[in-house]
């Protein structure tokens, strides 16, 4: 699996390093961020909206996996 779920004994180690990047993103920010704020803190390129949807989607991924929370309102914070 490409996205282990969270469960002790499996750390973010165990993660790509475009996951890992997301993650530090996320919890680096003072405040539950969007796609965008994500993409632009991991250096990604969000100038355009197509662009955005593989990161939209990774994020997604990694709340399925209970690695980050999504908000009502889609913005996303890590899980404490």
């Amino acid at each position: 699996m490409l996205i282990p779920h969270r469960e002790s004994g499996v750390e973010e180690d165990a993660l790509s390093w475009d996951y890992q990047r997301i993650i530090a993103a996320v919890r680096q920010a003072a405040e539950p961020v969007m796609a965008r704020e994500v993409g632009k803190a991991a250096g990604g390129d969000v100038s355009v909206k197509a662009k955005l949807e593989p990161l939209r989607g990774k994020l997604i991924k990694l709340v399925d996996r209970g690695r980050l929370r999504k908000l009502p309102g889609g913005r996303f914070t890590a899980r404490l």
